[in-house]
């Protein structure tokens, strides 16, 4: 197997530079890798005709010395970005078959910036799910294995689990994903990547398919911080086709990395420190709060008060916008279409038989708080909550320069391990809901191993629009952790 797929993104935009290689080279070493490695079903469309034919030109344009910043270098785009002429379906039978005809705005300035897409990767339907396993194609497979129990599949958490395996397994320099309640940061952290959410705002949503309007946010998922930082740069930017879009300055986030963060401070929410939670998740949590006291930064003991109230307001509000956004597919414009002998019949058949059981059950929650009589008792009162749990966070972040936190509260768990519980597939989001409610930018990056061999994450949360000190902290803590376990089945 061609060593170009060990390499970094960074590593191999240098190489692609230097000529040590060209991105057709590179390309099909990925394009190998990916075809020997589909038991784990991270892509739902490969793309290999157009990845070619990409990176020829972008050889092109590297040799006439006009090249993007993403010039060459292989990703995967989540098969919720809509790609021109490219199937995309958000893995559900009701979008199987829809090509569309134009290109989201982030996966249009990926392009742009010189990108290689190898595929659509796969994703929990219609991002609903924190486990892979709702997509209409089959779940996803992560590629580390408990030792245990090595025989015993693992999920690679969701909702952009397929993206997350991409990375962790070698298909793919990086790719990209969207995270709503956390569905980049928590199957990073159970596939060992690193994976960023940037502020709501910061990356245009026009192009995605919608799951809720007012927490949707896009981020690149990669095998080092440097790395996320790069694919970050060529992804943000004002969109004016995005009302939700923020029309604001753009920094450099690679040259944010200064490996200097002292005299930072670090705050320590004390509601993290859950009754339940174990002793491996709360040691990697105090190792983490070492590291950096350590690197020159001071940890500051802060109150987050509302964060108990996250998870449950935030299934009444992304479920009331599920169940909105959600309308739109109703057998009569494009998707699926089931005939009845009525129009209700129609609906009700396409609907059924299109959507999977996790997006019904979000559709009918949905749909109840919203309906009259529970619409103030439900939805708007979830909504003052989120604005509560915005202050807290705005009133922490007067005092502290970045908050340091878990990512999940376990390593990733077994394949229908706890399909059947909805409660406690939902609690693996604790940690990475409050900053989707509050709209906070926030990153995963691997920091240790549980005793079983998995690997387990660090969430670091910042100020809005302040990916930068996000990112400069990231980096240090990285240095200092050393994280450089692979996947098991990736060992010799």
């Amino acid at each position: 197997m061609s060593n170009l797929t060990k390499l970094t993104l960074s590593a191999a935009r240098d190489g692609l530079k230097t000529k040590d290689f060209s991105a057709v080279e590179l390309t099909k070493a990925y394009l190998d890798v990916m075809e020997q490695r589909r038991v784990l079903n991270a892509f739902v469309t490969e793309t290999s005709d157009i990845a070619l034919k990409q990176a020829s030109l972008s050889d092109i344009k590297l040799t006439k010395g006009n090249a993007g910043a993403m010039e060459g270098l292989p990703i995967g785009i989540k098969d919720l970005f809509c790609t021109e002429g490219v199937r995309t379906t958000a893995c559900s039978r009701i979008l199987e078959t829809f090509i569309p005809p134009y290109e989201s705005t982030v996966s249009g300035k990926l392009k742009r910036a010189g990108a290689v897409m190898l595929g659509k990767t796969s994703l929990d339907e219609f991002a609903m799910g924190s486990s892979n396993t709702t997509s209409t194609f089959g779940p996803v497979i992560n590629p580390w294995r408990r030792k245990s129990n090595f025989a015993s599949p693992l999920v690679p958490g969701g909702s952009s689990g397929g993206s997350a395996v991409a990375v962790a397994a070698h298909l793919a320099l990086a790719a990209i994903g969207t995270d709503t309640g956390g569905s980049i940061r928590q199957p990073a952290a159970f596939c060992g990547v690193v994976g960023i959410k940037p502020t709501y705002g910061r990356c245009s949503r026009w192009g995605i398919v919608a799951f809720a309007s007012s927490l949707d946010q896009a981020g690149p998922i990669a095998r080092n911080v440097r790395d996320v930082a790069i694919v970050l740069n060529s992804m943000v930017g004002y969109d004016p086709k995005d009302s939700t879009s923020a029309k604001i300055s753009v920094p450099d986030f690679e040259m944010a990395l200064t490996r200097d963060i002292k005299g930072l401070k670090i705050g320590i929410p004390q509601e993290y420190r859950l009754d339940y939670l174990s002793n491996e998740i709360s040691k990697l949590w105090d190792d983490g709060i070492a590291m950096m006291k350590d690197a020159g930064a001071i940890p500051v003991q802060i109150s987050l008060p509302y964060t108990k109230y996250a998870l449950p307001a935030y299934y009444i509000v992304a479920s009331a916008e599920c169940s909105s956004n959600l309308l739109r597919y109703d057998g009569v414009r494009y998707g699926l279409r089931i005939d009845g002998k009525t129009l209700d019949e129609m609906y009700k058949k396409t609907r059924a038989n299109g959507f999977g059981k996790e997006v019904r059950r979000r559709i009918l929650i949905g749909t109840y708080v919203l309906s009259a009589g529970y619409y103030d008792a439900y939805y708007v009162k979830a909504q003052k909550v989120r604005r509560l749990i915005y202050d807290d966070f705005n009133k922490a972040f007067q005092n502290v320069d970045v908050i340091l936190t878990p990512t999940a509260p376990s390593s990733a768990f077994g394949l229908n391990e706890i399909d059947d519980n909805p409660i406690a597939m939902w609690m693996n989001d604790i940690f990475t809901i409050p900053t989707s409610m509050a709209g906070l930018p926030s990153l995963s990056l691997p920091a240790g191993l549980s005793v079983d061999g998995l690997p387990l994450g660090l969430q670091l949360i910042g100020r809005p629009f302040d990916e930068e000190t996000v990112l400069k902290v990231a980096d240090v803590m990285e240095r200092s952790i050393d994280f450089k376990e692979i996947p098991s089945l990736l060992r010799d």
